[in-house]
């Protein structure tokens, strides 16, 4: 495993959020967002909602229509516009209108889940936080860093437990950067290209073709 994650860190040395933001709320709101979508496609809306509703309180009092109308290429924008004015009634209600910067504040939150929460500590305050999304699933069970990588709907929280337990508390928010970027540029769900990756010479899943 950690002879794989040194490739990793060679491949991707620097990792960042693939989320544009410049605050520990707009990361919030755009990885709310981000739910069954790109984060490309989430970068191309959150210029005008950040400009539109700059403040928490901004965004509990959203007109849900005018919301929508901004959020909507992001896809589940009625569920998604709900959230949001829940979240910024949330933060103003109980944080100041603030992010707060703990798993149990942030998860009890509308619409932040583990993951959420995981990305906010760790992209926005430093403090370790290891998100497991779909490509993370993918990655870490083709490389059997895990011992359900056969099931076929894997616990997150039991995939976050596992791992994290291999690595410093300082290493988890890099090493899902690095697992993300690898799903998305080599490790793919459908057609992985496993002729160009660095790690399937010890990869149980590889299926290298022979050139000739």
């Amino acid at each position: 495993m950690h002879e794989e994650y040194a490739k990793l860190c060679l491949m991707y040395p620097a990792p960042r959020s693939a989320l544009n933001f410049s605050t520990p709320l707009q990361l919030l709101v755009a990885t709310v967002l981000s739910a069954q979508t790109t984060d490309v496609r989430v970068n191309m809306v959150t210029p005008e909602l950040f400009d539109t509703y700059p403040t928490a309180a901004d965004l509990a009092r959203a007109n849900p229509t005018e919301l929508e109308d901004i959020i909507h290429s992001t896809g589940f924008y009625h569920a998604k516009a709900r959230h949001l004015i829940g979240l910024g009634s949330a933060l103003e209600q109980r944080f100041d209108g603030e992010v707060p910067r703990t798993m149990q504040e942030l998860t009890s939150l509308p619409g932040v889940g583990r993951k959420t929460a995981n990305v906010v500590l760790g992209n926005a305050f430093g403090i370790p936080g290891f998100p497991v999304d779909t490509h993370v699933i993918r990655v870490s069970g083709r490389l059997r860093w895990r011992t359900d990588w056969h099931a076929p709907h894997p616990d997150p929280a039991h995939i976050e437990k596992e791992i994290t337990a291999c690595f410093p508390p300082e290493e988890w928010t890099d090493l899902s950067h690095r697992l993300i970027l690898h799903g998305r540029d080599i490790c793919h769900a459908r057609k992985p290209e496993c002729n160009r990756c660095p790690l399937a010479e010890s990869c149980p899943s590889a299926e290298i073709t022979p050139t000739r």
